[in-house]
């Protein structure tokens, strides 16, 4: 149809109204807008807000909160976001991230599978450690978004995640990883570092014996890539 045969079908409806005694168009229905649910990792986000808690708030471009699934039974915590992860907001997406990636894939997962975090949700100049007033004022939301989460399995990535979920300060990641440890009654694998793997990669084979023990106790425990793990 025409524009012109439109404005005067248009009119004509208009006209038949007005006859009609109709005093004004009606107006369109509503729009019906389906209610945005919220989990209880949203509301985690929302407490930490634009954190101004520690002093690496004053050098960051973005907070790097996590990302995965809410309810992942597998979750990944390394220690804090590097110049990558900074920029883009989002834990685990540079070259070690790439890495990281692989390793989940290689266990059968997919990266919306699992969830991945870090220990400070803020880059520390330079990629220096994790000072311990910083793991401080982190560690309360790290703390709800696994409370929120509840994984059934954790994999504690580098030295400080490690030492902080196995709950010992100080303890070499070489003393640490190999054997099943706890956190709050959630089993925790300590390994190492996807970047520590990039400068080191004979180390491969370790990391993957580690990964094979993480991927035997989800078995044991009823939990398959793509599957349930049973919980309600």
């Amino acid at each position: 149809m025409e524009p012109a045969d439109v404005a005067a079908a248009l009119e004509a409806h208009l006209r038949r109204l007005l006859a009609n005694g109709t005093s004004r168009v009606p107006a369109a229905p509503a729009r019906r807008t389906l209610p945005v649910v919220a989990t209880e990792l949203d509301a985690v986000r929302a407490d930490l807000g634009e954190c101004t808690r520690c002093k690496l708030s004053a050098g960051r471009t973005h907070i790097v909160f996590g990302v995965g699934s809410p309810h992942a039974p597998l979750v990944f915590i390394g220690e804090a976001p590097g110049a990558e992860e900074d920029r883009r907001g989002e834990p685990f997406v540079g070259e070690a991230g790439q890495l990281l990636d692989r390793m989940i894939a290689a266990m059968g997962w997919q990266r919306s599978e699992v969830y991945i975090a870090n220990v400070l949700k803020c880059r520390p100049p330079g990629n220096r450690d994790p000072e311990p007033d910083e793991i401080a004022a982190c560690e309360p939301f790290l703390r709800a978004q696994l409370a929120a989460i509840r994984p059934r399995f954790l994999v504690a990535l580098g030295k400080f995640a490690a030492q902080w979920l196995c709950g010992k300060p100080g303890a070499p990641i070489s003393a640490l990883r190999g054997r099943i440890h706890e956190y709050h009654g959630i089993p925790v694998m300590p390994t190492f570092h996807p970047a520590f793997l990039l400068r080191q990669p004979g180390q491969k084979r370790v990391v993957w014996d580690d990964l094979q023990i993480v991927m035997k106790e989800l078995e044991r425990l009823g939990i398959v890539p793509g599957g349930t793990d049973g919980r309600t």
